[in-house]
């Protein structure tokens, strides 16, 4: 003996389980920005260039760099030597130690900006950088 089930008990439960989850499907939809919105905005080439190249700088006796919070230097020929903040040195991250004011850099070692309170570098001899992250050189 067979039993049979119409289809309207499996539309039924179909209906139940989409009625069940829509909300939840609704709020996932929602939570989805447009492109271009304030929550997910479009950025320039040019800022996409500047936080994710070095740029390679040359810097003269007496110059000074000063940069933003999260630049990144490696100081890769000359003599450079390290401008503090009350608040702390230049985070060596090769080395795993804070550079101090007036300590010269080793070359070839990652340093990280960790905040925009005038920390940098000043040439002593021609020095050549590389930076990646918003910096200025005041002469």
């Amino acid at each position: 003996m067979k039993i049979r089930v119409g289809w309207w008990p499996l539309l039924v439960v179909l209906l139940l389980v989409v009625a069940a989850t829509w909300p939840s499907v609704r709020g996932a939809w929602a939570s989805v920005s447009d492109p271009g919105s304030e929550q997910d905005p479009l950025v320039t080439k040019s800022y996409v260039d500047e936080q994710t190249l070095f740029r390679v700088v040359t810097m003269y006796p007496g110059q000074r760099l000063v940069a933003d919070a999260g630049a990144e230097i490696i100081v890769r020929a000359g003599k450079a030597t390290a401008v503090v903040s009350q608040l702390g040195g230049l985070a060596d991250v090769t080395a795993g130690r804070d550079v101090g004011q007036g300590e010269v850099v080793d070359l070839n070692h990652l340093l990280v900006i960790p905040r925009s309170d005038g920390r940098g570098l000043v040439a002593v001899t021609e020095v050549i950088l590389m930076v990646r992250g918003r910096y200025r050189i005041i002469r």
